[in-house]
C-alpha cells in the first residue's frame, strides 16, 4: 500500500495495526515468544516485540545479510530512507549482489517487526539500535566509531570553532550549527577528497589503519605533527584523556560508504567431496543401520541383570563408562553416543530402587519384538529430536562439573534445529552426494552468525558449529547417511522432497554446487504425527536393504560356529547361552567351551536337547569334538550335589569325596566328611559351587527337596518408562488454531483499547480503564440493551486482571449482564460488581 493511501505509522504499533492477519500469524508464528501469554492488543504486541530479551532473540535468527541490513540501519540516520541504506550495504560501486538481495533482507525485518516506516523513513526498533549500534563498551561488527556529532557532545564550543576553521569552514554561531557544517563536509565526497589530498602521507596512514575497526586510538599528551593534523581538522576526536577516535563519517568516506567490509547477501554453496550411485549409499547405511542396531542391543544384554550404579549427583560414572566401552569394542565418546541413545529411546532407565541402578526398560522387550527395521526407525527418529547430546559429555558445565553419561546438564535446546537443518542441506543436493565439512559448517554459520553461550565454545568453535560436526558423525554411525551422502530412509525420515536431478557433469572433489537460496526456505521440523508417518516409510523404505535373519550356523571341528549373517531371535538366543562370541562383523564367530556348555546345562538343558538343537540349525555336520565335549560336560555335571546345610556336597562317589578333601585347593573350603557320600562345608553354596568348579568339576546346586536347581540369567527391568522430554528452544511454535484464536483476541483488544468513546464526565486516559459509579453503569447498560449499541467498559477478573472491552448488552438482570463480547468473540456473562466503568462509542463506530 502506497504511502499517499495510507499516512505514514508514528509508532510500531500503528504499523502492526496496517498488517493483515496472514502477516500478524507469520510475525507470532517466526517469534512464539510473543504470543506467551496472548498479548491484549496491538500496543502490548509492539511493546513486547521491543523488549530487550524478545529483540536479542529475534536478532539471534537472522542470516548473515540479514543482520549486516540491521547492523547498517543501526549505523544510518533514524529515520533512514532505502537510497542510504542501499549505499551503506552497496558502497559507491552499487553491487549488484547487495542491490537484489537487500529488498529480501528488509522484508525480513519487517516481518520480523525489527524494523518499521516507509521506504523512505525506515527505522530499527530502539531496542535493537541499542544492541547494535556502536559504542565504546560494545563495539559494532561494522568497525564504525561514533558521528561527529556523538564524538564533540562533550567538547567546549570554543574547541569546536577551532576544528571548524581548521577545516577551512566558515565559523558559526553555535555549537550545533558548526558540528552540522563539520559533518556536511565529511559526507561530502569531493570536498572530503580534497581535504585528503592535503593531508600529509602519515596522516593517511593513520587513518587507513583505522577505517575498518577498531576505531580507536592512543595519542600522547604531546603528539606528533601528523596526528596534530589530524585532530585540528577533527579527522580524529578525542574521547577521553590519551583516547581518540575515528568519525563514522570519515570512515564511512574512506570505506567508499560501505558499512562492511566484506557484505554477503548470498549463502556459501555446498561443496561436494564425493558423488557415489544411490544404491551404493542407500546400501551403505543399510549396512551401518544393522550395525547400530546390533550395537544397542549387546548394551541393553550387557545391562541385562542390572547395569552400572546410578551417581550419587545422576549419570554414569567415567568407571563404568569404560567398562561399557570395553564390552562393546568402542571409543567411551562412541560408546556414550549409544548410551544416551538408548536412553534417549525410552530403551533403558533408572530403576528407582535404594540401590539405585541402570537397566533396560519394558519397553526394550516390546522393541525386541519388532521388526528390524521398525527398530531402527525408532532410534533414529528418537536421535533427530532429542535434545541431549552426547558429544558435550566429559565437559564441564557453569558449576565447573565434569558432564557424565546420563547425567544432568547435556541437553542443548538448539541440537534438534541443528541435525535438522545439517541433513535439509544434504536432502538438497544431488542424489548420492557427499559435502565437505567445512562447506556444510560455512552455510551454517552464514544462517545463523551470532555466537552462542561462552560456556559452550571450544577453542575457535561455538555450540552450533561443534553440533554440525557431530551431526554429520552421529547420522553416519546411525546409518542415515552413507559414504558421508542422505540416504534414500534418511530423506524420507526428513520428510524431505525429492533430491535434485543429477548434475549432467560428474562432480569432482571441490566442485560448488548450487545455491540454494533462502527465497525457497527449508522445511520446517515435523509434527508429532507427520514424523510417526516420516519414520514408517523410513523403515519400509530400509526393509528390502537389511540382511533376512537366518535360522542356521556353520559348526567347524575347532569348536566354534560361524554365524554368516544375523540370526533368529530365539535362534541367537539359545547359541548365546551354549557359546561365547569371539568375533563380530560380517560373520560372528562364537566358540563352545566346557564352561558356556555347563551354562547351559544349568539353564536346564539336557545333553540330548543339546545335541538335537546343532543338528537342527547347523548346515555342517556336528563335528565329533564338539559332540565329546558336550557329553563330556553333560557326564560330569550333576555328579556332585550341593544344598545348603551351611553348605554340603554329596556324590554316590564316595572316592570323588576323597579327592576333593586330597587336593589342597579345596583347604579355603574347610570340608569335613559326614558320611562317605556326604561332605560339609562352612562356605555357602555359591563359594562351594564356585570353588569346585575352579578344581575342574562340574557340581549342580540342589534344592531343599533334592531337586537340581536351575539356574537362568534373571532380566532386572526398571518400572515403566517414558524417554525423556527433549528441552524446547524457547516457547514452542504456536499451531494454526491458536494463532487464529489469538489475533481475533489482538485485534478484538486492539478495538476496545483504540475505539473512540464519547467524553464522560470523569474522562480516562488513553489505555486507563473507564471509571463510572454503579448507578450509571447500570443505567449505561440498560439503555444499551434497548438500543442495540455496543459499550466500551473496563473490567477486573476473579485474578485481579484489568483489561478493556467492548461488548454488546443483550440482558441485564441479577446483577449480571450478559452481553455479546467483541474482544472474545463470543457471548459472555461478567458480574456488574466487577465491571470498572463504562462509556459510549462515538457514533461513528459500528
Amino acid at each position: 500500500m502506497s504511502t499517499e493511501e495510507t499516512p505514514a505509522p508514528r509508532s510500531l504499533a500503528e504499523a502492526l495495526r496496517t498488517r493483515d492477519d496472514a502477516s500478524l500469524a507469520a510475525l507470532l508464528r517466526s517469534r512464539p515468544d510473543l504470543i506467551t501469554p496472548v498479548p491484549t492488543d496491538l500496543t502490548q504486541l509492539a511493546t513486547r516485540a521491543g523488549t530487550r530479551a524478545s529483540v536479542v532473540r529475534a536478532l539471534e535468527r537472522l542470516d548473515r545479510f540479514t543482520l549486516q541490513t540491521a547492523q547498517a540501519l543501526a549505523v544510518a540516520p533514524d529515520p533512514a530512507g532505502y537510497e542510504d541504506l542501499l549505499a551503506l550495504l552497496a558502497g559507491d560501486d552499487a553491487d549488484p549482489a547487495v542491490v537484489a538481495a537487500l529488498p529480501r533482507a528488509l522484508t525480513v525485518l519487517r516481518e520480523q517487526a525489527l524494523v518499521w516506516g516507509g521506504t523512505d523513513r525506515l527505522r530499527l526498533v530502539r531496542t535493537a539500535r541499542e544492541l547494535l549500534a556502536p559504542s565504546p563498551q560494545h563495539p559494532s561488527p561494522t568497525g564504525l566509531g561514533p558521528t561527529v556529532a556523538e564524538a564533540t557532545a562533550g567538547m567546549s564550543p570554543g574547541r569546536v570553532q577551532e576544528i571548524v576553521a581548521a577545516a577551512g569552514l566558515t565559523s558559526t554561531h553555535d555549537a550545533v550549527s558548526a558540528v552540522a557544517s563539520l559533518t556536511a563536509l565529511f559526507t561530502d565526497r569531493k570536498r572530503m577528497a580534497a581535504l585528503l589530498d592535503s593531508a600529509p602521507a602519515d596522516s593517511v596512514d593513520v587513518l587507513r589503519r583505522l577505517v575498518w575497526g577498531p576505531p580507536y586510538g592512543q595519542v600522547t599528551a604531546d603528539p606528533a605533527a601528523h596526528l596534530r593534523w589530524l585532530l585540528d581538522r577533527g579527522l580524529l576526536l578525542p574521547t577521553a584523556p590519551g583516547t581518540v577516535v575515528l568519525p563514522r563519517e570519515v570512515a564511512l568516506h574512506l570505506r567508499d560508504g560501505r558499512a562492511h567490509r566484506t557484505t554477503e547477501p548470498l549463502p556459501p554453496g555446498v561443496e561436494s567431496t564425493a558423488s557415489h550411485r544411490p544404491q551404493v549409499v542407500d546400501n551403505a547405511a543399510a549396512g551401518q543401520a544393522y550395525t547400530a542396531l546390533a550395537t544397542v542391543e549387546e548394551l541393553l544384554k550387557d545391562w541385562d541383570e542390572g547395569g552400572p550404579v546410578v551417581l550419587r549427583a545422576g549419570g554414569l560414572s567415567v568407571r563404568d563408562l569404560k567398562r561399557t566401552a570395553v564390552a562393546l569394542d568402542l571409543s567411551e565418546p562412541v560408546a556414550a553416543f549409544w548410551v544416551e541413545l538408548a536412553y534417549a529411546a525410552g530403551l533403558l532407565a533408572p530403576d528407582g530402587e535404594a540401590d539405585e541402578r541402570y537397566a533396560a526398560t519394558p519397553a526394550y522387550d516390546e522393541w525386541l519384538e519388532q521388526p528390524a527395521a521398525t527398530r531402527w526407525a525408532r532410534l533414529a527418529e528418537a536421535w533427530l529430536t532429542a535434545t541431549r547430546t552426547a558429544g558435550v559429555i566429559g565437559g564441564r558445565d557453569a558449576k565447573d562439573r565434569t558432564l557424565s553419561a546420563l547425567g544432568p546438564g547435556l541437553d542443548r535446546s538448539a541440537a534438534p534445529e541443528v541435525r535438522h537443518r545439517v541433513l535439509t542441506l544434504l536432502a538438497a543436493l544431488p542424489e548420492g552426494t557427499s559435502p565437505t565439512v567445512e562447506s556444510v559448517l560455512a552455510r551454517l554459520h552464514w544462517e545463523r552468525p551470532t555466537r552462542g553461550p561462552q560456556q559452550d565454545r571450544v577453542g575457535d568453535e561455538d555450540l552450533r558449529t561443534r553440533l554440525a560436526r557431530w551431526t554429520l558423525s552421529e547420522a553416519e554411525s546411525l546409518g542415515v547417511t552413507g559414504r558421508g551422502a542422505l540416504s534414500a530412509q534418511g530423506r524420507a525420515l526428513l520428510g524431505a522432497p525429492a533430491a535434485p536431478a543429477k548434475a549432467p557433469e560428474p562432480t569432482g572433489p571441490g566442485d560448488k554446487l548450487p545455491v540454494h537460496h533462502r527465497e525457497h526456505p527449508a522445511p520446517e521440523p515435523l509434527s508429532a504425527p507427520e514424523q510417526a508417518t516420516a519414520s514408517a516409510t523410513a523403515a519400509r523404505l530400509l526393509t528390502p536393504l537389511l540382511p533376512e535373519p537366518l535360522d542356521h550356523v556353520l559348526l567347524q571341528a575347532d569348536l566354534t560356529a560361524v554365524a554368516p549373517g544375523p540370526l533368529r531371535r530365539p535362534l541367537a538366543d539359545m547359541l548365546g547361552v551354549l557359546a561365547d562370541v569371539e568375533s563380530k562383523g560380517g560373520a560372528t564367530v562364537y566358540r563352545f567351551t566346557p564352561g558356556s556348555v555347563r551354562r547351559a546345562l544349568d539353564a536346564g538343558r539336557s545333553a540330548s536337547d543339546l545335541h538335537d538343537f546343532l543338528t537342527a540349525h547347523s548346515r555342517t555336520p556336528v563335528p565329533q569334538p564338539l559332540t565329546y565335549l558336550i557329553d563330556d560336560v553333560a557326564r560330569r555335571h550333576g555328579h556332585l550335589r550341593i544344598g545348603a546345610a551351611s553348605a554340603y556336597v554329596r556324590c554316590d562317589d564316595d572316592s570323588v569325596l576323597s579327592e576333593i578333601l586330597a587336593d589342597k585347593r579345596s583347604a579355603n573350603l574347610r570340608l569335613r566328611r559326614l558320611a562317605p557320600t556326604v561332605l560339609a562345608a562352612q562356605a555357602d553354596p555359591a563359594t562351594l559351587l564356585d570353588g569346585l568348579r575352579t578344581m575342574g568339576f562340574a557340581p549342580a546346586a540342589e534344592s531343599a527337596e533334592g531337586d537340581v536347581v536351575i539356574t537362568r540369567a534373571h532380566s532386572h527391568r526398571t518400572p515403566p518408562r517414558t524417554a525423556p522430554d527433549p528441552v524446547p528452544d524457547g516457547p514452542p511454535a504456536p499451531d494454526a488454531t491458536l494463532l487464529s484464536a489469538a489475533i481475533r483476541a489482538i485485534r478484538a483488544g486492539d478495538l476496545a483499547s483504540t475505539a473512540p468513546r464519547k467524553p464522560t464526565e470523569t474522562p480516562a486516559a488513553h489505555g486507563d480503564l473507564p471509571r463510572t459509579g454503579s448507578a450509571e453503569t447500570l443505567a449505561t447498560m440498560q439503555a444499551a440493551v434497548m438500543t442495540g449499541e455496543p459499550v466500551w467498559i473496563g473490567y477486573v477478573n476473579a485474578e485481579g486482571a484489568a483489561s478493556q472491552r467492548v461488548i454488546a448488552p443483550i440482558r441485564v438482570e441479577g446483577g449480571f449482564v450478559t452481553a455479546y463480547d467483541h474482544t472474545a468473540d463470543e457471548v459472555r456473562t461478567y458480574p456488574l460488581h466487577r465491571v470498572t466503568g463504562v462509556a459510549e462509542l462515538a457514533d461513528d463506530q459500528p
